[in-house]
């Protein structure tokens, strides 16, 4: 190979490396999102699933502290027994807060602390049989094994 067909080379492949590095950051700060708003979304979807009766997938998005506390059948039924039935009502609309990181938070008194989760207040809006009523609800995220997870409060 004569020289100057290495120096082409080596140009070409600093090039490809220049030009995905740029991409790669530009990704990274104008795509990515921070965790707070990360937690938001993970609730946003949690209640989306909740407002279409989707209680399957919304079960799917619990922590495994959660799962324990509802096997999944008991949660199918009950979301859907209680809130069609005896609130008569067949929808909600729900407002969220931001999210607030909360370090060293448990769901219960005496439970292991989990490090990093997200706060976020939900504000949900029933209409139905016995009148108008909100609901309001703290929720927690954290990440476990690369996904978001949804935890609520059982503290006394």
């Amino acid at each position: 190979m004569r020289k100057s067909d290495r120096g082409t080379t080596l140009l070409i492949v600093l090039l490809f490396t220049v030009v995905t590095a740029a991409i790669t950051i530009y990704y990274l700060f104008f795509f990515s999102k921070p965790p707070g708003e990360q937690a938001v979304e993970v609730v946003d979807t949690f209640y989306t699933y909740e407002q279409d009766g989707a209680f399957s997938d919304s079960w799917a998005m619990f922590h495994p502290l959660m799962k324990e506390k509802f096997p999944k059948g008991h949660y199918l039924q009950d979301r859907a027994h209680i809130f069609m039935n005896h609130f008569g009502v067949t929808t909600f609309t729900y407002t969220l807060s931001e999210a607030m990181e909360v370090k060293n938070w448990k769901i219960e008194k005496g439970a292991e602390p989990i490090p990093t989760t997200y706060m976020v207040t939900v504000t949900q809006v029933y209409k139905g049989k016995y009148g108008n009523f909100s609901i309001v609800q703290d929720l927690y995220t954290t990440i476990v094994d690369g996904e978001w997870k949804v935890l609520w409060d059982y503290k006394k």
